[in-house]
C-alpha cells in the first residue's frame, strides 16, 4: 500500500462503515427480522419455536443466523442483525432492551442405557470419560464447585469439543458424560434420546436473553416476539431434577 493509500485509508472506512450503518437500517424496515443466536440453542431449542412463531403470527417473519461464539457477543452498528439472542450476565449497552428467556441450568448428560445398570455415586462420576463442551472444561468445572466436588473428580483427559451440542451428541451415542443445558435437553430426556445420570442441575449465573437496539425499527414486532419465546419457555416441562442456585 503507497503513503497516499495508507492516509486515505481511516476515511474510507468511516465512510463504508456508515455506508453500512445506513443500510442495515433500511433492512430492518422491511418485513423481516434478522436474529443471531448461539449454536446449541438454535438446534435443541429456538428453531422449533422460531418455525411456530411464524406459523402463528403470520407476516412475522424472522431469518436466523446460527453462529459459534467462544463468547456471546453481537455489534449491532456492524453487523447485519435486528436481534440476538446471548448467553450473558445481564450487562448490556444502556441503549440496548434486553428480555430475559431463562437462566442456564448445567446437569450431566448421557446415553439412555446409563441408567440400566450401577447406580451413579462418586466413583462412578470418578472413574466415567467426561466429555468437554468447551475446551476451557467450565462447564464441568463450574457444575463441581457447585457440588463440592472440585477436588474429587479429575477434569484431566476427555475429548473436547467446541459447543454443547456437539458434547451432547457424544454423549447420547455413548462415548462418555457431557454437560448439558436442562432446558435445552428436556425434550430429549423425555423422548429418552439422553438420560440425565446424576439428576442435579446447577445454575451458572448466566441466563439466555434477547436484546435488540432500542432505536431500531422493528420494535413492536421484537416485543411480540419476547412475549411468545418467554410463553414458550413458561409452557415447557423440564424434567424432575434438585436445582441448585
Amino acid at each position: 500500500m503507497t503513503e497516499a493509500a495508507r492516509l486515505l485509508l481511516p476515511g474510507i472506512r468511516e465512510g463504508f462503515t456508515a455506508l453500512e450503518r445506513a443500510c442495515n437500517t433500511l433492512r430492518a424496515e422491511d418485513d423481516i427480522l434478522r436474529m443471531k443466536a448461539p449454536s446449541t440453542l438454535t438446534m435443541r431449542w429456538l428453531l422449533a419455536r422460531l418455525s411456530r412463531f411464524r406459523h402463528l403470527q403470520p407476516g412475522n417473519e424472522v431469518q436466523l443466523t446460527s453462529a459459534w461464539m467462544d463468547v456471546d457477543s453481537v455489534d449491532f452498528n456492524d453487523e447485519p442483525f435486528d436481534c440476538a439472542v446471548l448467553l450473558s450476565d445481564g450487562h448490556f449497552p444502556p441503549d440496548w432492551e434486553a428480555s430475559l428467556l431463562f437462566p442456564e441450568e448445567l446437569i450431566p448428560v448421557g446415553a439412555p442405557n446409563l441408567l440400566n445398570d450401577q447406580p451413579w455415586d462418586l466413583a462412578r462420576l470418578a472413574s466415567t470419560e467426561l466429555l468437554h463442551p468447551t475446551p476451557d472444561r467450565r462447564d464441568w468445572r463450574s457444575w463441581l464447585e457447585h457440588m463440592g466436588l472440585s477436588d474429587q473428580v479429575s477434569l484431566k483427559g476427555g475429548q473436547v469439543f467446541d459447543t454443547l451440542e456437539l458434547g451432547m451428541i457424544a454423549a447420547a451415542r455413548g462415548y462418555g458424560v457431557s454437560m448439558g443445558d436442562l432446558l435445552m435437553v428436556a425434550e430429549d430426556v423425555a423422548q429418552e434420546r439422553l438420560s440425565l445420570p446424576w439428576p442435579t442441575a446447577v445454575a451458572s449465573g448466566l441466563n439466555y436473553y434477547l436484546v435488540w437496539p432500542k432505536t431500531r425499527p422493528g420494535g413492536e414486532r421484537l416485543r411480540r416476539l419476547s412475549d411468545f419465546l418467554q410463553g414458550e419457555v413458561r409452557a415447557m416441562e423440564l424434567p424432575a431434577v434438585a436445582r441448585l442456585s
